[in-house]
């Protein structure tokens, strides 16, 4: 069993197709909640693995396949890598979602639509998000090339070459059509070249991002058959193996003498497995699911989503204010509510973590904020910051933690 070496999140406007794309790579169509499929788009993260093949014998970008035999000349390919899709939601009002799935993210591939203008707003905002973030490997698809004539196709591809100009990225521009597999090599010869396996340390202690959590019992499944509650996520550090003692921070919210108190949680690690196939062991890179000993009721319905999971002792404290410095997106981006002031309600993702932040003191750029869900973070950990502006929450800039 090969693991995913590389997670690579999907971005960009809504309906301009990287559900349609993941699904040309990897085969998986990654809208599954019944809301997605009524509504035609992605609601929660997808995620997809696929893995990457390269022909000895045919010529790039021919030569690059996702099947083990050479789709052109028929040969026995050269296994690359296996890759992890993580197909972020487009909607202006999922930024929240998108924004946590950055944390996961090694790399992107921005998708554009020949037939809209470019920039839109939200090819925009998750251009903003991605640098906010630190994710400086970038692919850019312009995607449905086949409902366009020549001369529009080239006049959106330089927009989006003007828009990269403005924001400072250098990116491949690769012209597709999702729909019907076009371009399908050049897009995994472009992410082999661009979105190299990041260095990973194996030997620092374990520090999992969690993305979901689950209850896999079935109604009606005798109690000897029952299984312990099922975490998912990323690595991004250390090894986790079968036995393994870990720790799960914030964890539990409990009162005590009429205080609100997070509880970490203490298990085992009883489990592992990548797609439907079982590990003994796993190391950084793409999506992993970890099953614990932990009651089910703890997991289901992704009660532990946003939680950081580790070796016991090891993970950073668990913080219910945070004194930072922020740093506001500037320039032409910016709009007038872009400021933070006094009492303000902020929304702050700090790796797979969503909860809200109020301004309690400013001085310059240092605010402390009093959180309604605690979060797991270090000095110098940085996190994206939203406002809600006209009812809608948008990405005005980052914080650091002090």
């Amino acid at each position: 069993m090969v693991q995913a070496e590389v997670n690579i999140g999907l971005v960009g406007h809504v309906d301009h197709g990287k559900t349609t794309l993941t699904k040309s790579l990897s085969g998986v169509w990654t809208d599954r909640h019944s809301e997605e499929i009524k509504r035609g788009i992605s609601i929660r993260l997808g995620y997809a693995d696929c893995t990457f093949y390269k022909c000895p014998k045919c010529k790039e970008p021919d030569a690059y396949t996702t099947e083990p035999k050479c789709p052109k000349c028929g040969g026995e390919a050269k296994l690359l890598r296996k890759v992890s899709f993580v197909d972020a939601p487009g909607h202006e009002t999922l930024i929240a979602t998108m924004l946590s799935g950055a944390a996961l993210m090694d790399g992107v591939v921005l998708v554009i639509a020949a037939d809209e203008e470019c920039p839109q707003p939200q090819t925009m905002e998750h251009l903003l998000a991605i640098q906010i973030l630190g994710i400086d490997k970038v692919i850019v698809v312009q995607n449905k090339i086949d409902i366009v004539s020549k001369e529009n196709a080239i006049e959106n591809k330089k927009q989006i070459e003007k828009m990269l100009k403005e924001f400072g990225i250098s990116a491949p521009i690769i012209p597709i059509a999702a729909n019907y597999n076009a371009n399908k090599d050049v897009v995994i010869a472009a992410i082999e070249n661009f979105i190299p396996t990041s260095e990973r340390d194996k030997t620092k202690h374990v520090k999992m991002f969690l993305a979901r959590s689950f209850d896999v019992n079935k109604p009606g499944d005798y109690i000897e058959d029952l299984k312990g509650g099922v975490v998912g996520g990323t690595l991004v550090q250390g090894e986790l193996k079968i036995d393994d003692e870990i720790e799960i921070r914030p964890g539990l919210k409990l009162v005590k003498q009429n205080q609100e108190i997070w509880e970490p949680i203490k298990t085992k690690v009883s489990s592992l497995s990548v797609g439907d196939e079982p590990l003994e062991s796993v190391s950084p890179g793409g999506l992993i699911a970890v099953q614990t000993n932990l009651d089910p009721n703890l997991t289901k319905s992704d009660k532990l989503s946003g939680n950081v999971l580790g070796t016991p002792g090891s993970l950073p404290p668990v913080l219910k204010t945070v004194e930072c410095q922020v740093n506001l997106i500037k320039g032409e981006l910016a709009k007038k509510d872009y400021e933070v002031k006094i009492n303000d309600a902020l929304m702050l993702t700090v790796g797979t973590t969503n909860t809200l932040g109020v301004v309690k003191k400013q001085k310059d750029n240092k605010v402390e904020l009093e959180l309604k869900l605690p979060i797991v973070g270090a000095k110098s950990d940085r996190f994206a910051i939203s406002k809600r502006i006209d009812m809608k929450w948008r990405l005005i800039g980052y914080g650091v933690i002090d």
